[in-house]
């Protein structure tokens, strides 16, 4: 009498799958970072800080504490490389309460702000491209063009990590060009207003240490998303050594360029005019090469933003996969698509999110909200190293080497975040009172997926 045949194994959940090399690791860092922001927030700097020094010295101080910041996040992708990154992190380092403010933080306030804010300086600049080119644009079309950039990049990241990053390396490209055409243009302009070497003296302009923090925020903006990549690092190939090479190089990248961008808007423009200009980029195009230089910018600006929002769309869907995957969001989110390997649940939830921003908020109004609870969660984050060292300390065959720098670097870049986030407490009380209490909500509804998931896991 034979036996009876064993039953057919359940199929595997599909997983997400390793793709991504250092070079794609590098373009998405350099393209979370470079969007609209380099092209617009030059002019916000100089009001604030209304002289070239402070106008460098704020990018300076950026680049380096983002450099700083890196490395922190390089230190903790390499110890932890999962799926969620930041996330996983807070979970592992506070509590899961605090992750799960910080996933609902990043859907309702950070990411979905941030492609928000970036897709409707899109969308105006592509219908200031349309008009250049002597094509219509309707009137008021600007958050429509956003809504549908937003509708675009979302259906591409349904696709997959690989297909996003690889269209993340083309707008990567473009951007690159882009910037690197303005750079040479503001540099070789032979009516310049402003001499690097020889400097432009500002008459009467004092310097108060929150103004210049002011226009660390701004700074900070326009370095920001650079951390979003360890989302993706269940989707890295070697993630321990791939990632925090792609985040120091795409950094160190972003900050060259930066850099150029500001010297040629300074050099051509001079401080005071840059000041009031609220177009410095297009108008040193403008004046470098007419109206062809302005169509060109607008052109890098617009393919510059679209590659930002496509990168947050692609990255930002991993948390709330982690986040379903630990039970304490709709677990249909964390569905992959069996072909694709891609969350796509989590990528529409997101590009929703966005596009509701998108048609409703102002850019300004996002940017505020953004800063000021992302750079809360940088502050927690870097702290949270000294607590994952510690946990790896304690466990056998776990290498507890540190990444260059830490502690100091470690100790910079929490500090300096803190600071910024108090003084927008103090310039701005109501807003930052408001995104908080945002932020905040998010316990109470913790708790709740908390005691569902308990209340499943005993029936």
């Amino acid at each position: 009498m034979s036996a009876d045949p064993l039953p057919p194994a359940a199929p595997e959940a599909p997983a997400l799958k390793p793709r991504l090399g250092l070079f794609d690791i590098t373009m998405l860092v350099m393209g979370s970072v470079i969007g609209a922001g380099i092209f617009v927030v030059p002019h916000t700097v100089a009001a604030l800080v209304p002289a070239p020094g402070p106008v460098l010295a704020a990018w300076v101080v950026g680049g380096l504490i983002s450099m700083a910041g890196s490395l922190v996040y390089a230190d903790l992708a390499r110890r932890r490389p999962h799926a969620g990154g930041q996330y996983v992190y807070l979970r592992e380092a506070y509590h899961p309460a605090l992750a799960f403010v910080y996933g609902w933080s990043l859907l309702w306030i950070i990411q979905s702000g941030g492609m928000a804010a970036v897709a409707v300086v899109f969308g105006t600049y592509f219908n200031q491209l349309l008009l250049l080119l002597g094509a219509p644009a309707a009137p008021g079309s600007d958050r429509l063009t956003a809504a549908l950039a937003i509708a675009a990049v979302t259906a591409v990241n349904c696709t997959g990590a690989r297909a996003g990053s690889t269209a993340q390396n083309v707008f990567m490209s473009l951007k690159i060009l882009a910037i690197l055409m303005l750079v040479l243009c503001g540099l070789l302009a032979a009516d310049a207003r402003w001499s690097v070497f020889g400097g432009q003296k500002a008459v009467g302009v004092g310097l108060q240490p929150t103004a210049f923090a002011a226009a660390l925020v701004q700074v900070f903006f326009a370095y920001g998303g650079w951390h979003t990549t360890t989302f993706l690092a269940a989707e890295v190939r070697d993630p321990t050594r791939t990632l925090p090479r792609g985040l120091i190089l795409g950094v160190m990248g972003v900050t060259v360029l930066y850099l150029g961008v500001s010297l040629a808007c300074l050099r051509v423009l001079g401080a005071d005019e840059l000041a009031v200009n609220e177009r410095p980029a297009a108008e040193v195009m403008q004046r470098v090469l007419g109206a062809p230089g302005a169509a060109i910018l607008a052109a890098g600006i617009a393919v510059s933003a679209l590659g930002f929002v496509s990168q947050a769309g692609l990255t930002s869907p991993r948390v709330y996969y982690a986040m379903a995957s630990d039970g304490l969001f709709f677990r249909h989110v964390a569905w992959v698509h069996p072909r694709t390997r891609s969350p796509v649940v989590a990528v529409l939830v997101q590009g929703t999110f966005a596009l509701v921003l998108a048609v409703s908020r102002t850019f300004q109004e996002i940017l505020n909200s953004v800063m000021c609870v992302e750079m809360t969660f940088f502050a927690l984050t870097a702290l949270s190293l000294f607590v994952i060292r510690r946990q790896d300390g304690k466990t056998p065959g776990v290498a507890n080497r540190a990444v260059t720098g830490h502690p100091v670097t470690t100790l910079l870049f929490a500090v300096v975040n803190v600071a910024l986030v108090l003084n927008l407490f103090y310039r701005e009380p109501a807003n930052s009172a408001v995104v908080a209490a945002i932020a905040l909500a998010g316990l109470p509804v913790y708790w709740l997926w908390a005691w569902r998931r308990k209340c499943v896991s005993n029936d």
